[in-house]
């Protein structure tokens, strides 16, 4: 830990403390807020992952979204990697692929924020046991 050497370098770590406390207590209840998950297995990584993830986490909280970001396993869309799966609150998720800084902008400026789709949706080609 660094040392304390004025009263704005306590400020900054209080706000870092309570940034920190606030995400753990937005996991806790995660169906009310927006949820950004990113795939983060090797390939995920591999494809510049964490990049992405540290941009959402950081780009949401200046924003003021309530949102929780969160990493996930494999999401089995290597060929899309860095992918994201974005879950609005009583909506469906929906899984982006291809992401970079530019792509995660949009994602939260248009989707997140207005609730419309746009480019670089994965498709899901899935059935559910019950079809």
């Amino acid at each position: 830990m660094p040392k304390i050497t004025s009263l704005a370098d306590l400020k900054r770590i209080k706000e870092e403390v309570q940034s920190k406390i606030k995400l753990r207590e937005n996991s806790d209840n995660p169906e009310h807020l927006v949820q950004v998950k990113v795939g983060m297995a090797t390939c995920g990584i591999a494809s510049g992952a964490k990049e992405i993830m540290k941009y959402f986490v950081e780009e949401l909280e200046q924003q003021a979204v309530d949102a929780v970001v969160t990493q996930t396993g494999c999401m089995g869309y290597c060929y899309a990697e860095p992918t994201v799966e974005v879950i609005l609150p009583n909506n469906d998720p929906v899984g982006f692929g291809r992401i970079n800084k530019r792509k995660a902008e949009e994602i939260i400026d248009t989707y997140i924020k207005k609730g419309k789709l746009i480019d670089g949706i994965i498709p899901i080609t899935f059935k559910t046991i019950d079809e």
